[in-house]
């Protein structure tokens, strides 16, 4: 078994700064893709950033140029650098990971989310 605990979150004025991390534990062989997701209240959850082992990157055209993803992979972490934050980006944030067991299992997990607030 795996799990991701996310940490990081909290209130913030708009145009500040938040780092996120997730961590993965467990039954870890590798661990491919890793991805920030968000959902808003009334919203559907949506993909903020992706990350692959090598560290190539995608992001939503919402926060490209704002958040950066980034991953320590002797760590199984992976975090998420978001400035010039605005209200808009008031959501749960949630960690999801590709991650293949020592069975060879590839898998996906998610965390239990962290709330990120931001106020005008």
């Amino acid at each position: 078994q795996v799990q991701l605990v996310e940490s990081g979150g909290g209130l913030v004025q708009a145009g500040g700064s938040l780092r996120l991390s997730c961590a993965a534990s467990g039954s870890i062989f590798s661990i491919n893709l890793m991805h920030w997701y968000r959902q808003a209240p009334g919203k559907q959850r949506g993909l903020v950033a992706t990350i692959t082992y090598d560290a190539r990157t995608n992001y939503a055209d919402s926060v490209k140029g704002r958040f950066t993803i980034s991953r320590d992979n002797a760590k199984n972490t992976v975090f998420l650098q978001m400035d010039s934050l605005t209200p808009e980006d008031t959501a749960v944030y949630y960690c999801n990971a590709d991650v293949r067991s020592y069975d060879r299992v590839l898998r996906n997990y998610w965390g239990q989310g962290t709330q990120v607030t931001v106020s005008a």
